[in-house]
């Protein structure tokens, strides 16, 4: 059994909790420690219990309350060797900097963490499969567009996290600098509600069974705008919005909790 908790899911910060019956862990602390104690608490969690903070990449909104975090709790910090380069190593102790290799799997306790390569403008930002016996989860938030071979690492998963970061023609009129705009919709940049839908739509025939959807803009997003348009994807493959448990990860609060057997 594994219990996912978006903690925070916004350009503000971000940070995932990830439960299996003997392991905690937090994915990204991009917002300040009594915000994610805080926030562990209203869930019913303890942030003492947490084994280890997985780093995706070093954006501020993904790492702003790390050092502090890692350093009050003595919590280990996971990362690849260019995102480390980018982390405030000085502030947290040696023996908690702990570095992974992409595409190669690793453990912390019970869960077996695989992490891969998402398109993003970072300098190698991580997506993660993690799984426990026949449970597999997937998450990949801040990735431009989705790969076959991102496609290939999701399949299987029985609930994804995935970016739903924002609608094409509201991202168009926004108020946003036209570079701003050409960065968000580009390869490197984020993933829209359209392409999040047609992505969902092919995983269900492949074990899909729950998603997520995260990083939603507040300026060029709405849940309710996000969620009819992953259903609209779903219905134009013929596929009921029945088919899945579909969620929205909040801005600034935990969401939902999702159990996956």
């Amino acid at each position: 059994m594994l219990k996912f908790c978006s903690l925070f899911s916004s350009s503000d910060g971000n940070s995932l909790f990830i439960k299996s019956d003997s392991s905690s862990i937090l994915i990204d602390a991009g917002v300040s420690t009594s915000k994610i104690v805080n926030a562990l608490s209203s869930i019913g969690e303890n942030i003492n219990n947490i084994n280890a903070i997985l780093i995706t990449h070093e954006h501020s909104d993904h790492i702003k309350g790390l050092s502090v975090l890692s350093k009050k709790y003595n919590i280990p910090v996971f990362a690849n060797k260019e995102t480390w380069n980018f982390l405030p190593k000085d502030k947290i102790i040696e023996e908690n900097q702990k570095q992974f290799n992409m595409y190669k799997e690793f453990k912390i306790g019970d869960l077996n963490i695989l992490p891969f390569e998402i398109p993003h403008d970072a300098i190698n930002p991580s997506g993660f499969n993690i799984s426990v016996g026949n449970s597999k989860i997937s998450v990949a938030t801040d990735l431009g567009h989705v790969t076959q071979e991102i496609f290939n690492l999701l399949k299987n998963s029985k609930f994804i996290m995935l970016e739903s970061n924002y609608d094409p023609e509201v991202l168009k009129c926004s108020s946003y600098p036209y570079k701003l705009k050409t960065r968000i919709a580009g390869p490197n940049g984020h993933l829209s509600n359209n392409t999040a839908g047609k992505v969902i739509s092919r995983l269900v025939n492949n074990g899909l069974k729950s998603v997520m959807l995260g990083h939603l803009s507040k300026e060029t997003n709405f849940p309710e705008l996000a969620m009819r348009t992953v259903i609209e994807e779903l219905q134009s493959c013929n596929i009921s919005h029945d088919a899945i448990n579909l969620n929205i990860a909040t801005r600034i609060c935990p969401s939902t909790i999702i159990n996956i057997a």
